[in-house]
């Protein structure tokens, strides 16, 4: 059975090859035959296993949460609360982290549950419709006439697929 941490070496090698320029901070989470594990892995390359961790623009806001309302013996249900509340302070201290709250719940048998959009503190769809927009701006189908059309194929200029030569990524 394969190993959380074979997983993060994995990842932290291929960020450290391209020594930060992937830019990607990754929170791995997931279950082996040792337990439930919880990694963050900076953009160069470096890691750190904690019980609780915020990755991202929003985390400085988000780790409060966690600082002030963590405990080793939260329920299920309690600690997806206690992300949620994590999750939105960076949403709402920063204007950078997005707008809604995914969760995704790793347990040792090996069940998960994903939640996707399970909090949307930003949802704009109620107040677009509210609003009545003038049907002046609106060009219909048709409204311009077109009076010809005609493709002219260019050979000899440019570049053409071709001329692309695709060579694999490393990992």
């Amino acid at each position: 059975q394969s190993r959380v941490v074979t997983a993060c070496t994995l990842l932290k090698r291929m960020l450290f090859r391209y020594q930060g320029y992937v830019s990607a901070a990754l929170v791995l989470g997931g279950c082996d035959v040792n337990g439930p594990h919880l990694y963050q892995i900076y953009p160069h390359g470096s890691t750190g296993k904690l019980p609780f961790t915020t990755m991202g623009s929003g985390s400085l806001a988000a780790m409060a949460v966690f600082e002030a309302d963590y405990r080793d013996d939260l329920s299920e249900e309690e600690a997806v609360e206690l992300v949620k509340r994590s999750i939105l302070a960076g949403i709402f201290n920063d204007l950078g982290s997005g707008s809604n709250v995914d969760t995704c719940v790793i347990r040792t048998d090996g069940t998960t549950t994903m939640g996707r959009n399970c909090v949307k503190p930003n949802e704009v769809g109620e107040l677009r419709a509210k609003v009545r927009r003038s049907d002046v701006l609106n060009m219909r189908e048709g409204t311009t006439a077109v009076l010809g059309s005609k493709f002219v194929e260019r050979r000899g200029m440019g570049v053409t697929l071709a001329d692309v030569t695709v060579t694999a990524m490393e990992t």
